[in-house]
């Protein structure tokens, strides 16, 4: 999950790192009281989850309240991504001597978290020569000193050395506290004074982590949804809500759509070759959804009767490849828990129910019970997506 920019700002300030003081706000009236307040020249930023944000127009400079204003109700108005600009962080406009650019990811090739400096920040920082780069332990971060000699390695030294180093210490800490995939500072500004403040920051958490980040997430206000390139309609929203609820398994990464036929399905490449067999045999679903890794039978009934409380939707398809993480009775139960809880009859809201693996046949018969027939690995996904679709007619 890809956090806004004025909360990965917030998340990471808890770590001791500085940035610019910036307002949030959703009218054009505010941004120019905001102005107003801050005094002097402003930079308003649409707030979005994802970056080029400058080369799309959505950052403005304003030297007036007023103008300050205009900027904000152009904002407003825009859709990037189709992502409908809804908020705009108001700031003071910082005189700075340079950019850089500070960051920690994942190393995939060496399995390890890995600190990154370059002294070359902002919009063109992915074509920079220089980045000094260095794996750390994910259990204790990198050290002070190692990120001094990440700046050393750049040409830096003196305060900006030292100060650097500090950063990409807490910065590392913020990464693995946060269970994070990618933290970043860009750019992490120098004043003329020697300050280094940060003008922009980007934080992704890890979806699995979601759980036990609850608390830390929660203070930040709704998260957008990952991948849509849109804000998470009050479905998803509360779909999240459903995956956190417990940290065993995956019940809740929802994507909303405008059918009728509601989704359970697989994680992984078994879910988007259902969902794509789904659309090719002409269904219409109401939605993506992944499940695995042996989630608990309150949150499959949570989900469940979320899914089919939405208006519109009349049938119901819980189709998993071959499982082995995820046993098929409790996702049988949860399902069945949640068609209770929706007021909904098993038998006429499956369309179909298809989980192979683990405790198949305890799955069969308590669906059996219910009123439905479940497949195994006899039938094919893309022939259980076919069923589903002529029963959802």
């Amino acid at each position: 999950m890809r956090l806004l920019e004025h909360q990965s700002k917030r998340l990471l300030a808890e770590f001791g790192l500085s940035f610019t003081t910036a307002t949030v706000v959703e009218s054009a009236d505010a941004a120019g009281d905001s102005a107003a307040t801050l005094g002097g020249p402003v930079v308003l930023k649409a707030q979005v989850p994802f970056g080029g944000r400058g080369k799309a127009g959505a950052v403005k400079v304003a030297d007036t309240p007023g103008a300050a204003r205009a900027a904000a109700a152009a904002l407003l108005e825009m859709t990037l991504r189709g992502h409908r600009v809804t908020a705009v962080s108001v700031e003071p406009k910082v005189s700075i001597r340079r950019e850089l650019y500070a960051g920690a990811a994942w190393d995939t090739s060496a399995k390890l978290p890995v600190a990154l400096l370059s002294a070359a920040g902002g919009v063109d920082v992915e074509s920079a020569a220089d980045v000094a780069r260095r794996t750390f332990d994910p259990s204790r971060g990198l050290p002070a000193a190692e990120g001094r000699d990440m700046a050393a390695s750049l040409g830096l030294s003196g305060k900006i050395a030292s100060d650097l180093g500090a950063i990409l210490e807490k910065l590392s800490q913020a990464f693995i506290a946060c269970d994070g995939i990618t933290v970043e500072i860009n750019p992490l500004a120098e004043t003329f004074d020697g300050t280094l403040i940060g003008l922009d920051a980007r934080v992704e958490i890890d979806d699995d982590a979601a759980g036990r980040q609850k608390e830390r997430l929660g203070a930040l206000g709704p998260i957008p949804q990952g991948g849509t390139g849109r804000e998470a309609t009050p479905l998803e929203i509360e779909a999240q809500r459903v995956d956190a609820m417990d940290h065993r398994g995956v019940a809740g990464r929802l994507v909303e759509f405008d059918g009728d036929l509601a989704l359970l399905i697989g994680g992984g490449g078994a879910s988007l070759t259902v969902f794509d067999a789904i659309r090719r045999h002409g269904g219409h679903p109401a939605n993506y959804c992944e499940v695995g890794g042996n989630p608990t039978e309150e949150k499959v009934a949570s989900l469940t009767a979320l899914l089919l409380g939405k208006p519109g939707v009349r049938k119901l398809a819980v189709i998993m490849n071959v499982v082995n993480n995820t046993r098929a009775d409790v996702m049988a139960r949860g399902v069945l828990m949640g068609l209770e809880k929706a007021g909904r009859s098993a038998a006429d809201t499956i369309a179909v129910f298809r989980i192979p693996g683990s405790w198949e046949q305890e799955a069969r018969a308590l669906m059996a019970g219910a009123g439905v027939t479940a497949l195994g690995r006899e039938v094919s996904l893309d022939e259980a997506a076919r069923r589903a679709v002529n029963h959802a007619a």
